[in-house]
């Protein structure tokens, strides 16, 4: 993560999809499937923000994420090549979702926030490569950003 307290502004290697205008931040390792998670839930109705590289800043109290200028409307298919897209030029970070293999999720993790830029943001793990990966993302999404059902029960 490269930060400058001048400007508030960070570049992550995620990739970023929008959800109804909510920007979901994929985090992983190269390979870790942060592409293909997001052209499945692109091809299900989100949009694109940013592939591999996303610019996030801080405007009030929202953490805004874009592509950088030289990627924007790209995204890696891996087998196909890099493909253009119509994209959202920017949305509010809604959520943080770390890649990891799915032999290392917790059953029932307790709830984990991270603080970007001076912002918590509700941060979970997920496995992308399982069938219902896209489905739970949703779902997160859903519990973490809107009254009502679903609701996440703490232990």
């Amino acid at each position: 993560m490269t930060a400058s307290a001048a400007t508030d502004r960070v570049l992550l290697h995620a990739t970023t999809i929008a959800i109804e205008g909510r920007a979901v931040l994929l985090r992983g390792a190269s390979g870790a499937g942060k592409s293909d998670l997001g052209l499945r839930l692109i091809d299900a109705g989100a949009r694109l923000v940013a592939d591999d590289q996303s610019e996030l800043l801080r405007r009030g109290d929202s953490l805004i994420v874009r592509a950088p200028a030289t990627i924007a409307g790209l995204i890696e298919v891996r087998g196909i090549g890099i493909v253009r897209l119509d994209t959202l030029a920017e949305a509010p970070v809604a959520l943080l979702v770390d890649l990891v293999p799915a032999e290392t999720l917790e059953r029932l993790p307790a709830w984990r926030k991270e603080t970007i830029l001076g912002l918590d943001l509700p941060l979970i793990a997920l496995a992308p490569f399982e069938a219902s990966a896209a489905a739970k993302l949703r779902l997160a999404l859903r519990a973490f950003t809107e009254p009502g059902l679903p609701a996440i029960i703490e232990k």
